[in-house]
């Protein structure tokens, strides 16, 4: 019983990690393209990073859109986030 007990706990342990990690890279994915999406801007890639970090801690986790998308719908979040990453 204690072995069925510990392995059920274990796989639950892993799958729970897997989708933490998981949940963290889409992310990081996000962010690129927002990064990839503003290469032509004229600012800096440590200001565009920032921007995007910034507009995507802003972003439901539940959001289907990208980055890009929303900030269209979002004015008030980018001009905020603008401001932060010291986007002139």
């Amino acid at each position: 019983m204690k072995l069925k007990v510990s392995t059920l706990f274990l796989g639950v342990s892993v799958m729970a990690s897997s989708l933490s990690f998981a949940a963290s890279d889409g992310s990081a994915l996000w962010i690129a393209q927002c990064v990839a999406d503003n290469k032509d801007e004229k600012a800096s890639a440590s200001v565009v990073q920032k921007y995007c970090e910034c507009m995507n801690s802003q972003m439901s986790s539940n959001e289907m859109q990208s980055i890009s998308q929303w900030e269209e719908t979002h004015p008030k979040e980018r001009k905020e986030c603008e401001t932060y990453a010291g986007w002139k």
